[in-house]
């Protein structure tokens, strides 16, 4: 059951909303199916699949809200389900913030799904540690990483007509490759719809040569420095931010887009002219599902443009408060840039440090966006468009907002999978701080 059809899915819907005597009643199936391996110390650990199926049901009754969930779908168990989340919504307190389900919905279907990915094997997972293992002990190096495949169908229905399904694919593979003796780190990660645009033979030599290269760390003075970050440590970053383009914490003061004396930065200069921006659920590269969890449909909506802020989510709620109309939420994030490929950027660079990965980041000042973290898996210094030798790590203190105000250059954008998909360029910074040193490599 863990893959249902459009027309198995819709017949279970159909049944909990015909089963629920509330005011009104949604219903949601998601089902998958997970493959994995994992290896390390240059042998393969564990490896398996996953499979489960899940039904959520949320009833009201005027304002009172009850939800349950369920995954075994006899007539039984559906009656079962229904009359649990329509006795805790008899039991819960007034919503001041409810607001009805949406009516019925026109969605523009989305290439989510790859047939190839869905299709792995067991063989071809082992064929992925086996392309990342074997080289690395050619090199008496040290392989250790993670490929998760996934095929998943979201189905969703409510009592006011709206109905939604549709299928997708996801493969995430991370590496990271070390020296023998320790001291030498890199790291290397792919997020992919279509498991064919992967190669695992490819993406190992990026992290060998990094670990390789980065053994006899220099240390340098912590301060502020040109840097290029490649994009999945500019995404660590990003991420974050995103997590403000939100119209009410923006409305209420309690954000970097709130305005001095109430309201929003929309429509304000608040990044370089060159930011930009935008969701797009069917990009071909990152393409997302054609709904948010509200069941609002999902079109093409700019974030940035030329460094103004063009739009931010409108909640439901907030949008029918401040009389506007409501925002989907975004289920991808995509920014604009040029051509040049990070190696690109390196040769152009008088003086600067080259960034692989940010990590174990945390918020500093939510109202600044401000954030620390640590530099990982291959941190090198440039000079005269050269990597010349490896630096020691560093915990830097940086606002993705102040970073993105200090571009000298943008490269091409690629595929970057850091809890939501994105594009995101390799992108060269001027004066990014960096506060202190750190001994893991």
């Amino acid at each position: 059951m863990s893959m249902m059809t459009e027309a198995e899915a819709k017949t279970i819907l159909d049944k909990v909303i015909a089963l629920s005597t509330a005011d009104e009643c949604t219903a949601t199936l998601t089902g998958s199916v997970e493959g994995n391996i994992r290896f390390a110390l240059n042998n393969v650990s564990t490896s398996g699949v996953v499979s489960n199926t899940d039904l959520g049901v949320q009833v009201a009754f005027g304002r009172r809200v009850g939800t349950a969930s369920i995954n075994e779908f006899s007539d039984a168990a559906l009656e079962r389900v229904v009359r649990r989340a329509e006795d805790l919504a008899r039991l819960a307190p007034e919503n001041p913030e409810f607001v009805p389900a949406v009516e019925r919905q026109t969605y523009r279907a989305t290439e989510t799904f790859s047939q190839a990915t869905a299709d792995i094997t067991p063989a071809q997972r082992a064929e992925v540690a086996r392309a990342s293992i074997e080289p690395c002990k050619a090199q008496n190096l040290i392989a250790a990483g993670f490929l998760q495949d996934s095929q998943s169908f979201f189905a969703s229905a409510n009592s006011n007509g709206n109905f939604g399904y549709q299928t997708s694919t996801e493969a995430d593979y991370t590496c990271t490759v070390r020296t023998e003796d320790g001291r030498g780190s890199g790291w290397v990660a792919k997020n992919v719809q279509d498991i064919r645009s992967f190669n695992a033979s490819e993406d190992i030599e990026i992290a060998m040569r990094k670990a390789s290269a980065s053994a006899e760390a220099q240390a340098l003075e912590p301060g502020k420095y040109t840097v290029i970050l490649e994009p999945a440590a500019a995404a660590g970053l990003i991420s974050f931010m995103f997590n403000f383009f939100n119209a009410r914490p923006a409305d209420e003061g309690r954000s970097f887009l709130s305005k001095a004396g109430g309201g929003n930065k929309i429509g304000e200069q608040v990044f370089d002219p060159r930011v930009n921006f935008y969701s797009d659920p069917a990009d071909p590269n990152v393409p997302a599902l054609p709904w948010d969890g509200d069941g609002l449909p999902r079109d093409r909506i700019s974030w940035v443009e030329d460094g103004k802020i063009a739009n931010l989510i409108y909640g439901r709620h907030w949008a029918q408060r401040q009389g506007k109309t409501p925002t989907a939420g975004p289920g991808n994030v995509i920014m604009t840039g040029g051509t040049k490929s990070t190696s690109d950027l390196v040769r152009e660079t008088e003086r600067g440090i080259l960034v692989s990965r940010t990590w174990y980041i945390r918020m500093v000042d939510p109202q600044t966006v401000l954030l620390t973290g640590l530099t990982r898996d291959g941190t090198f210094y440039i000079e005269n468009g050269e990597l010349r030798y490896p630096v020691k790590n560093f915990r830097f203190n940086e606002s993705p907002v102040i970073m993105l105000n200090n571009i000298d250059e943008l490269g091409r954008p690629v595929r970057v999978g850091d809890g939501q998909t994105m594009m995101i360029p390799p992108m060269r910074l001027r004066d990014f701080t960096f506060t202190s040193l750190s001994d893991a490599v």
